[in-house]
């Protein structure tokens, strides 16, 4: 098991956490004709928004319970019952997942028991599915809630049926983290309908969050992603692949459920992890590996040899959730690079060996990273000001990245994803070593050139 370093500063300076709750509302953005709504004030839900909009540069469907001071201290069931009541009317929704804000939390609301209110008061709105789920803010991280939010969607919506695995022999459920881009996920797509399987990607925010147009003038819901109708399958397919460790406690629920087979990875970045997840699709779908994905191994496999001289031993920092670390670290180390520093925001089950990561904030990854003289620090944009201070790039990844240009639909995984994180990597060592040395300028130089021009010639070079 992975050493995790623990701290004792009694505040957060420069926090990495991204909230619970935007994992869990970002969750079931991947979810069709979905609209999350934040239990908590409006100003939290604002700030969660912002979040999304600078990210995906998208309009993002949100919407708020609106607590007040009186619903603070009162009570705020009502408010939840009312915000449901007024969303099914007027959007009319397949999905609503109603998440809770630290302010709820604090309050002491019960969600579930405000949606079974909802439900006793408003029985025409039962073809609304609701799936409520507690991610306070004050715990836990953007990676933890969207873990949860997936695993409230299991058990609300996959039917407990072990009678019916492998009904549909070629769908095969994808489990997905919260640190999968959209281009990872029409990675993933790709690859399995290589095969000629069907992914079941649970959530997809391929389909709703990768920067489409839509005909439609204005859309208060998702426009895209795995429907209602498409969760209550899950018992048919063949497998279950999953992808990242902080998916485990919604794929066991699957498991215990229906009796799918599934089969784990940690990430699909660098080689070792993209020839076991192309083997996995070859054994279920009994198929050879398609020649398109032999030719970009060797096309990785040339990348790694081409940017090993300027990679091997580099001193790397890290910071971001742990699903994120893990891929980095596996494909920093099998180039031959240092990771040198790692800080993940909360405590998390990692499976690494031989791989130090401490529980803590942008402050004190600049220690360890200063400490260890890293060359390039890879996190999110809030990392950004941490490279200025240590004089070092950023290379951004994760959630949020609201100063860069597409980063949200950049894909990581798959051999050629790996292949251009190398060379991204490679190069910005490559360009900052050239910056290190300032060129030589000659005296004699500088006197040929003012002599040439015509201008007297003074100070240290005489007349």
């Amino acid at each position: 098991m992975l050493d995790v370093i623990h701290r004792n500063k009694a505040l957060s300076v420069s926090p990495l956490k991204v909230s619970q709750t935007v994992g869990a509302a970002l969750a079931f953005l991947g979810m069709q004709r979905s609209l999350p709504l934040m239990h908590g004030s409006q100003g939290c839900t604002a700030f969660a928004k912002v979040f999304f909009v600078r990210h995906f540069r998208e309009p993002i469907p949100l919407q708020t319970t609106a607590m007040d001071q009186v619903s603070s201290v009162m009570g705020a069931d009502g408010n939840v019952v009312e915000a449901l009541r007024v969303i099914c009317e007027r959007h009319k929704p397949a999905m609503v997942g109603l998440v809770t804000t630290g302010l709820a939390e604090t309050q002491g609301c019960d969600v579930q028991r405000a949606l079974k209110e909802f439900r006793a008061q408003w029985p025409e709105y039962a073809a609304t599915t609701v799936v409520a789920v507690n991610t306070p803010d004050f715990s836990g991280s953007f990676e933890t809630g969207f873990a949860l939010a997936v695993k409230a969607m299991v058990e609300a919506l996959v039917p407990a049926d072990r009678e019916h695995v492998g009904l549909r022999p070629r769908q095969v459920n994808v489990l997905c983290s919260a640190n999968l881009t959209p281009g990872d996920l029409e990675f993933i797509t790709e690859s399995m309908e290589s095969f000629q399987l069907r992914p079941l990607l649970i959530p997809d925010l391929s389909g709703s969050l990768d920067g489409h147009l839509d005909d439609a003038f204005f859309n208060p819901l998702t426009t895209g992603g795995t429907s209602v109708a498409d969760m209550q399958m899950v018992h048919e397919s063949a497998a279950t692949l999953v992808i990242g460790p902080s998916m485990n406690e919604a794929a066991d629920l699957i498991k215990s459920k229906t009796g799918v087979p599934d089969t784990r990875f940690n990430h699909l970045m660098g080689l070792d992890a993209v020839d076991a997840w192309l083997m996995t699709l070859s054994a279920i779908s009994q198929q050879a590996v398609p020649m398109r994905w032999q030719r970009q191994r060797q096309q990785l496999l040339d990348a790694m040899l081409d940017s090993h001289f300027t990679l091997s031993d580099a001193r790397m920092a890290l910071a971001g959730d742990a699903d994120l670390l893990r891929g980095f670290n596996d494909l920093l180390r099998g180039i031959g690079a240092r990771v040198v520093a790692a800080i993940v925001p909360v405590r998390s089950a990692m499976t690494h060996k031989d791989f130090m990561a401490g529980v803590g904030d942008l402050e004190d990854l600049e220690k360890l990273a200063r400490g260890h003289r890293a060359q390039l620090l890879i996190g999110n944009s809030h990392a950004l000001p941490t490279a200025q201070r240590l004089h070092i790039p950023l290379l951004r990844a994760g959630f949020p990245q609201y100063d860069l240009m597409g980063g949200f639909y950049r894909c990581w995984s798959g051999y050629r994803g790996s292949q251009q994180a190398l060379f991204d990597m490679a190069n910005i060592l490559a360009e900052q070593h050239h910056k290190s040395i300032s060129p030589y300028r000659s005296m004699y130089a500088q006197k040929l050139e003012l002599q040439s021009s015509g201008l007297p010639l003074q100070g240290s070079y005489g007349s």
